[in-house]
């Protein structure tokens, strides 16, 4: 690990490195004081960059799971104050470094806010209010999970991965826990909550913007960050919006083109040279590669697989996906897809597959409107031999529901009342009165207060179009998105999108 982070950054010197890491450690257990510490700073270290330390943390220092969330970033200032740069770069506006520090900015500005009402008599709708705008706070932290630390680990640089990510979740864990407090009436517990999430918030701001960003746009090479910017898109922003300048149309037929192509080199690679529309030899049956990829596109579950060295190899990118996916996933070990507190149950499958003790494992998410099936198998070849797990996961919500048989052909997706045939012994009239009339393009305004739903019951494209112009509504289509979607107005998803409420109906106008 340590030379391949070195092979990304300007030369390093050792001993400086060494140097470094015993005063910092010295000064923090309080063996010498803090003048000291920076006169051993003065003579014998000098100046250093960010990713002086986040080397020296790498391929140095001794981690655990929580050292992220112990280390005092103040101290660790103090003792650099006048050593280090730690001013923010400057970026274009457009840069996925930009976007990050833009969100520190507007949730520095909310945490200011929470000082301040925390001073008065409690106030619900205020506080209701304010959460609102904090609850978009942790998809700040999907993109680095998803997108910056899959980066990172390709260039040596997997402490945010190991340290970094359990603050991640630790904090969006708090906000959820305080808004349930707050929704709950719980005011002393709410109250006496936000201390605490104010301090965990700036600590790792701070940590972000003093090591982190700096570190990556030392690693990173623009070509990546410019790469960067789709993923970005398809995961979201937290307060705001970030125009898409890839065309609508073209962006799926670009991605499932580069899909295409990648599997020709790689079968061209091993002698199985294909174009596009030539047909391979398949255990049951012949297709093209865009087949292939239209199949895996269109499958009614996500699957994912990763192979024997536990690396990341592919996942199904269908427009339903129930968690958030990246492209930066493939090839990262599989553990450093997952949050530390589940990583041991992630070691010991893989461990159980391999050795042939277990081939399969089940999990479900069983909550109020939605039921999630997840599955892992082992993938083994004709000799038995270990290749990998794949995972299905399922929206089972639908298929809990359903009860008796159904034979007759049903369209999926309409009302059940215009799906069953009338008896013999109803009229049409008895029929009529059990169907909901559904509005009409003609007596529907698009307002602030317009559900989405009644918006797609008259204009069933309009779910689709709206997620390939701007990513964010794709969440739309997956289990938790369809829960939201029953009460949501336009009002509720120019906030939670951070779109705005004029742009947003600009849109949908557009789209119609």
């Amino acid at each position: 690990m340590a030379n391949k982070m070195k092979d990304f950054l300007p030369k390093i010197e050792m001993e400086k490195m060494r140097t470094l890491l015993e005063t910092e450690e010295k000064y923090e257990t309080g063996q010498i004081t803090l003048e000291e510490a920076r006169d051993v700073m003065r003579t014998k270290v000098g100046t250093i960059r960010p990713y002086h330390i986040a080397y020296m943390e790498q391929n140095l220092k001794a981690g655990d799971d929580d050292e992220c969330i112990r280390v005092d970033m103040r101290k660790v200032m103090e003792l650099l104050d006048g050593f280090m740069d730690n001013s923010r770069p400057e970026l274009p506006a457009d840069h996925p470094l930009s976007h990050y520090y833009k969100e520190n900015d507007e949730m520095r500005r909310l945490m200011l806010a929470v000082e301040d009402l925390v001073q008065y008599p409690l106030i619900k709708n205020q506080w209701l209010e304010l959460y609102d705008q904090i609850r978009r706070y942790p998809v700040h932290y999907q993109r680095k999970q998803n997108q910056l630390y899959p980066l990172l680990e390709q260039k040596g640089f997997d402490r945010p991965t190991t340290t970094m990510w359990n603050f991640d979740d630790l904090i969006r864990d708090e906000i959820r826990e305080a808004a349930e407090l707050l929704e709950k009436g719980e005011e002393e517990r709410f109250i006496a909550a936000q201390p605490v999430l104010v301090a965990h918030v700036r600590d790792l701001m701070e940590k972000e913007e003093t090591i982190l960003y700096p570190t990556s746009l030392a690693l990173i090479t623009p070509e990546e960050f410019e790469d960067m910017k789709s993923g970005d898109q398809e995961i979201g922003f937290a307060f705001f919006s970030v125009e898409n300048t890839s065309s609508p149309v073209s962006q799926p037929q670009a991605s499932g083109t580069a899909f295409a192509a990648d599997l020709q080199a790689l079968l061209s690679k091993y002698g199985y040279s294909a174009g596009p529309q030539q047909e391979l030899d398949v255990t049951t049956g012949k297709l093209t590669l865009e087949q292939i990829n239209l199949i895996y596109k269109h499958l009614p579950v996500d699957i994912s697989f990763v192979d024997e060295n536990e690396l990341v190899k592919f996942y199904s990118d269908t427009d339903h996906r129930i968690f958030p996916r990246s492209k930066n996933v493939i090839g990262r070990q599989v553990v450093n897809c997952h949050p530390r507190k589940s990583v041991h149950i992630v070691k010991e499958i893989v461990e159980k597959f391999r050795s042939g003790e277990q081939e399969k494992a089940e999990f479900w998410i069983n909550k109020p409107g939605v039921f999630i099936y997840i599955v892992y198998i082992a993938v083994r070849d004709a000799e038995g031999r270990f290749r990998g797990v794949l995972e299905m996961m399922q929206d089972c919500t639908h298929i809990r529901e359903l009860e008796g048989s159904q034979t007759l052909l049903t369209w999926a997706g309409k009302d059940k009342t215009t799906e069953m045939p009338v008896s013999n012994g109803d009229s049409d009239d008895a029929g009529k009165e059990e169907r909901r009339p559904a509005p009409s393009a003609g007596s529907l305004e698009i307002h602030s207060d317009t559900r989405l739903k009644d918006l797609f019951d008259i204009y069933p494209h309009l779910r689709k179009d709206l997620a390939a112009r701007y990513p964010s509504f794709k969440m739309l289509n997956s289990p938790l998105g369809r829960i939201i979607l029953k009460k949501a107005t336009i009002r509720m998803a120019a906030e939670r999108s951070g779109l705005g409420e004029k742009q947003l109906i600009k849109l949908i106008k557009e789209c119609l």
